[in-house]
């Protein structure tokens, strides 16, 4: 890489740093209203600011331009300047060690939702706002946000950065320019989390606890205010039920809520949402009946948390209202199922995503239909488009990288000593960035018994799994150093 590639890398994180420096303006502010200890943060978001701030200032006559290498560079060190900066302030707001603050920075801001605490009660307003907005920002995507910046700079090289952070298998735009779209996004996620904000706190919240569980909750992140997660409003069916619809919306494809305010309904009658529903419908009818098989609970109870629970499974929000591992063998293995799932793509949900199953089971059927009939010619289409080999190649190699990962960190875990369910659950609830997963990390657990060193291992994959194995795995092959 040339010094230009690197000047103009270099812009562009430092123009990310400030915009995260003014964000974390916000929990300072929380730290002046509730009379909590402010000045060892503020001074050092200051030196953060000012560091970035005089970086960007410094290359401003340097012509910027990012091609695929830089771009894909750019989102890779943009995690790991958010982990810093994170953490960061995280340590110095609280008395945990490095490691810690950097794992759960990360798990913040890839909106994994995994935590370290074990008294989140304890934590100060400043703290818990901080885990919440990092939520929040890394929900939409903070390359997203990025994006809007970098336009502003150079018009051309935004659709490559837009292209190598975006999830799922195509990431469409509704407007000629990626910086209109971008814009029109953070306008409908802003949106959904002032209603959301404002429909808790009409319900019982407090404005503080609605307001940052409406940032976990739309950026499918799982950070509470409380040890009982939403469990401490158990009893409240309209917060839970509130939560439930709100999760189930962002884990939708975002483009399909643009879609929605022209009049357009098109994006909500696509088959990956048409297979989300059905998929979250059969899977919280099931896990009712089986609730109600183990308990003596009503029915109207067991409706309530059953859809609650797998609707933040499934969006890998990562909630809990109920311990649902004392449900019994049968519901574990439903609730499994939601995790292996996800959201849609273009959604702020992580896991594997509808349309990639979608798709694998097309391409089941269509090679089962080739084995009775060898001279057929028989395409795979969804939605009236047909999908290309590309794509069908890209999405098999997707869980081929899912199913390796996972099986690597598992028995890296399970090496380790920890229980095979403890290893597992935890593999695929920092690489799906679902959070809770069963055992040592189940729902009424935390991942603070781990190592330093496998904190720092867990976030690393957190990240792989945010950015969809492809932006990171290309960086270990010899062909991307040689060829850009």
């Amino acid at each position: 890489m040339d010094l230009q590639s690197i000047k103009s890398l270099t812009k562009f994180i430092s123009a990310i740093g400030i915009g995260l420096s003014l964000f974390f303006f916000i929990p300072i502010i929380c730290a002046f209203i509730y009379h909590e200890e402010v000045k060892t943060i503020l001074i050092s978001n200051l030196i953060f600011l000012g560091i970035n701030f005089s970086i960007f200032s410094l290359l401003s006559n340097h012509p910027f331009k990012m091609g695929i290498k830089e771009s894909i560079l750019a989102v890779n060190l943009i995690w790991i300047l958010l982990g810093i900066a994170g953490g960061g302030a995280l340590y110095l707001t609280t008395d945990i060690k490095l490691a810690d603050a950097f794992f759960e920075a990360i798990s913040g801001f890839t909106t994994t939702g995994a935590t370290i605490f074990t008294d989140i009660e304890s934590l100060s307003h400043t703290t818990l706002m901080l885990r919440s907005l990092m939520h929040w920002l890394g929900g939409m995507g903070i390359i997203v946000l990025g994006v809007g910046l970098l336009t502003l700079i150079n018009p051309t090289g935004s659709m490559t950065l837009f292209k190598a952070e975006s999830t799922g298998i195509k990431m469409e735009k509704l407007t000629p320019k990626i910086k209109d779209t971008a814009i029109r996004l953070w306008r409908i996620y802003i949106f959904l989390t002032v209603i959301d904000a404002i429909l808790l706190w009409a319900e019982g919240m407090s404005l503080f606890d609605a307001v940052n569980h409406a940032f976990s909750t739309i950026s499918t992140g799982g950070f509470s205010t409380k040890n009982e997660s939403l469990g401490f409003w158990k009893d409240n069916p309209l917060i839970l039920w509130t939560t439930t619809v709100f999760m189930l919306l962002s884990g939708i494809n975002f483009i399909a809520h643009l879609k929605f305010l022209k009049k357009d309904t098109s994006g909500y009658r696509s088959e990956e949402v048409k297979w989300y529903l059905i998929v979250f419908f059969s899977l919280s009818f099931t896990l009712t009946l089986l609730h109600l098989i183990q308990s003596n609970d009503s029915l109207f109870y067991s409706l309530t948390h059953s859809f609650f629970t797998i609707s933040s499974i499934l969006t890998t929000t990562g909630f809990a209202s109920l311990d649902y591992e004392k449900w019994g063998y049968a519901a574990t293995a439903t609730i499994f199922v939601a995790m292996l799932i996800g959201g849609n793509a273009g959604s702020t949900a992580g896991g594997v995503k509808v349309i990639r199953y979608v798709v694998l089971f097309k391409n089941l059927f269509v090679q089962i239909k080739k084995i009775l009939h060898p001279n057929a010619v028989i395409g795979i289409f969804v939605d009236n488009n047909k999908v290309s080999s590309h794509i069908l190649g890209s999405v098999t190699a997707f869980f081929f990288l899912f199913a390796l990962t996972n099986t690597a960190l598992t028995l890296y875990l399970y090496a380790k000593g920890y229980t095979f369910m403890t290893s597992f659950s935890a593999s695929i609830a920092c690489i799906g960035n679902i959070g809770p997963g069963f055992a040592d990390v189940g729902p009424t657990q935390n991942f603070s018994f781990f190592s330093s060193f496998d904190k720092v291992l867990l976030a690393i994959f957190m990240i792989i799994g945010r950015l969809e194995f492809y932006t990171f795995i290309i960086l270990l092959t010899k062909d991307f150093w040689r060829k850009y």
